[in-house]
């Protein structure tokens, strides 16, 4: 009997082999990126510390109010550039990108392109 393992589980199998592979420093954090099934959220994290540095999520009031709906590509876009911004106005221009073990297109993709074109390097 062949037994597959839930996709939670090997989204976070595959999160754990990127995050091997970098981690955020005080010079260039890492941009961690969730999403559920009803809404997303993206953190600036510095992991020499353990800092969150900068944090948005579809579920803050002023990012809700300009959205129709938080679960969808135009959400993930208008999240990126809010990211983007806040990062900036912290002085944080460069970033790694950690995908979440979710793969890049989609709702993933529009929220790092969205925070490319906001002004972040990564």
């Amino acid at each position: 009997m062949v037994r597959k393992e839930s996709r939670q589980k090997v989204r976070v199998k595959k999160h754990n082999r990127i995050r091997n592979r970098f981690s955020g420093t005080a010079e260039r954090p890492r941009l961690s990126v969730f999403r559920s099934n009803n809404h997303m959220y993206a953190q600036i994290i510095d992991d020499t510390v353990g800092n969150t540095l900068v944090a948005a999520s579809t579920l803050e009031k002023d990012v809700k109010a300009e959205l129709n709906k938080t679960n969808n590509v135009e959400a993930a876009a208008y999240l990126g550039t809010v990211i983007a911004k806040r990062a900036i106005e912290k002085g944080i221009k460069a970033v790694v990108f950690d995908r979440g073990g979710f793969i890049y297109q989609g709702k993933i993709a529009a929220l790092a392109d969205a925070a490319r074109e906001a002004g972040l390097e990564f």
